[in-house]
């Protein structure tokens, strides 16, 4: 399979890709602002269609957030998801300088926690730190 990787996304495919790990869809204006302000976003593609998709959110000083790290079920397993991953974690090394540090988080999928700890991510709770807190508001 050919895949080839891109910095950009459709409102219309990032919804797809949404839908088809399990995830709700995204209101098309709050999804394009939310596409728009990434400070990264790196996309899969094979035959003219999205597969994968993952961003980076960011404060500009010391904080980052991966979100919607996503790969179509049926793609999934074929180091996709490890490449964007790389991509990301390429991005997110390219942007800190020396004596500098970053604080870097992420909300693994339950059960996708392994996949996470090979780029050096801990699990939550553990001996220094609690359990990580979400909230989802409705209106």
């Amino acid at each position: 399979m050919n895949v080839k990787y891109t910095n950009q996304i459709s409102v219309e495919d990032y919804n797809f890709l949404r839908k088809s790990v399990g995830w709700n869809e995204i209101k098309e204006k709050q999804a394009l602002t939310g596409i728009s302000n990434s400070a990264f976003l790196i996309s899969a593609v094979a035959n003219d269609k999205a597969v994968g998709t993952a961003r980076v959110v960011s404060d500009g000083g010391y904080i980052m957030l991966i979100v919607d790290v996503m790969v179509l079920p049926e793609h999934q397993g074929n180091g996709i998801g490890k490449t964007m991953m790389q991509k990301v974690m390429d991005y997110i090394n390219g942007n800190i300088e020396n004596g500098q540090h970053l604080f870097v988080s992420l909300m693994a999928a339950k059960g996708k926690e392994p996949f996470y700890t090979r780029f050096g991510f801990e699990t939550r709770p553990n001996e220094e730190s609690g359990a990580g807190m979400t909230q989802k508001i409705y209106r």
